[in-house]
């Protein structure tokens, strides 16, 4: 899968998605990392990739007002690390690209939420 990794999520989160396989940037990289939110899921939108965050503000730019991106919010804290990353493993396993692209995903330990995006 492609990600774009905002500037909080942690290097530990990049090197674990990169270990699986994934394919990630991080916004930094791209000379993102002062970009504004809407700014940041826009791109996302338009490289196909999916957002991952441990900003939950991103909830509401995606459904109040409407943009069109697929986000993975990590509900992240040093003292639950691995049991978030094994979640965040579990999950990429179960659903698809597409369907991420399409949803608003809340990883947290032992368990994830996805709430589908009505992009009609």
């Amino acid at each position: 899968m492609k990600f774009l990794l905002d500037h909080d999520v942690w290097a530990a989160t990049a090197r674990f998605l990169r270990e699986l396989g994934h394919d990630v940037i991080v916004v930094s990289a791209i000379g993102l990392a002062q970009a504004d939110d809407s700014d940041l899921l826009k791109t996302a939108h338009e490289r196909n990739r999916i957002f991952v965050t441990r900003d939950r503000d991103f909830g509401n730019l995606v459904f109040a007002k409407d943009i069109d991106a697929g986000i993975i919010y990590l509900r992240i804290l040093p003292s639950t690390q691995n049991s978030v990353h094994a979640e965040l493993a579990r999950m990429l396993k179960e659903h698809s690209e597409d369907e991420l692209q399409r949803a608003f995903v809340v990883v947290e330990p032992g368990r994830h939420r996805i709430r589908k995006l009505d992009l009609e």
